[in-house]
């Protein structure tokens, strides 16, 4: 499909929002060529293997998506709303830098539509740290702010570590003795991005598989991209779009990370953001990725 075909298909979409009333589950902007009329896209994916893949970006509140993702004139408070039915998940970032109210947990569940999935990237306060040990007053103050009230729509905690964090066996098993396996009644599940080459060791990957955490593949030049099946579902980000591309990545980069997911699909559930690269263009990636893997 050309860009001009693109267009004409967001326009359609923004149709489907004119007025105040969204369908339960918008359509995507543009049908894939393959796809049968009135095929829905925007469901979650579960592509012949054991688990279901989950494809999404970082956030919903950014500016140049306004009028390009979301359709002209949707208000701002919708926008969760809007994106919760165009993808399958979310990763909330901004649980990186604050903390937010039960009510605000309950809002952003009460938006979205039954199968959808948050991920929630954790506080800095646990991870940025010299001794990852001494990180249980944040852990526990950060896993009680309100994750639970997700109920359903709670997916893996991403536990990013800065890029300076080398690899200490230790301290690294001191911290995933800190992380709980529910809250609230609601089972959690942890993913750990890790930025130091240190961290391509087998002892760490023996750690993570102990206690059934995932290490996040990242999809960068600047970071280790390390594939190991330490847990029982698979969490990625991909960071390379291109702004030169409508979609952020050609054809064939999408239909490679399709086949990807599916058969890390065989192992479990999989998790997969299209972040950083050309922000811009993540929306667009990640339904085109969508597409493919239906």
């Amino acid at each position: 499909m050309d860009d001009r075909a693109w267009a004409a298909a967001s326009d359609a979409c923004a149709a489907a929002v004119a007025g105040m009333g969204l369908p339960p589950r918008l359509p995507v902007s543009s049908p894939s060529p393959d796809a049968e009329p009135g095929e829905d896209r925007g469901a979650e994916v579960a592509a012949g293997g054991t688990g279901t893949i989950r494809v999404g970006v970082g956030g919903w509140t950014f500016e140049p998506w306004r009028g390009t993702f979301y359709p002209k004139g949707l208000p701002h408070k919708r926008e969760l709303e809007y994106a919760s039915r165009a993808l399958t998940s979310i990763e909330i970032n901004g649980t990186y830098y604050s903390s937010f109210k039960p009510e605000t947990w309950a809002q952003w569940r009460d938006a979205t539509p039954e199968g959808f999935v948050f991920a929630v990237k954790a506080s800095r306060f646990c991870t940025n740290r010299r001794v990852l040990a001494q990180a249980g007053e944040s852990v526990g103050r950060f896993v009680n702010q309100g994750l639970a009230v997700l109920g359903d729509r709670l997916g893996p905690i991403n536990w990013q570590f800065m890029a300076t964090k080398a690899f200490d066996p230790a301290d690294m098993a001191a911290f995933l003795a800190l992380l709980p396996r529910s809250v609230g009644g609601v089972a959690l599940r942890h993913a750990l991005e890790v930025r130091h080459a240190s961290f391509a060791d087998r002892r760490f990957f023996d750690l993570c598989r102990r206690h059934n955490a995932a290490i996040v593949h990242a999809d960068s030049d600047e970071f280790p991209r390390i594939d190991e099946p330490t847990a029982d579902f698979t969490y990625a980000r991909l960071m390379g779009t291109s702004a030169k591309l409508a979609r952020g990545y050609g054809p064939a980069a999408l239909a490679g990370w399709a086949r990807q997911a599916k058969a890390w699909s065989r192992r479990g559930d999989v998790f997969v953001y299209v972040i950083a690269g050309a922000k811009a263009r993540n929306p667009a990636a990640a339904r085109a990725l969508i597409r493919k893997l239906g």
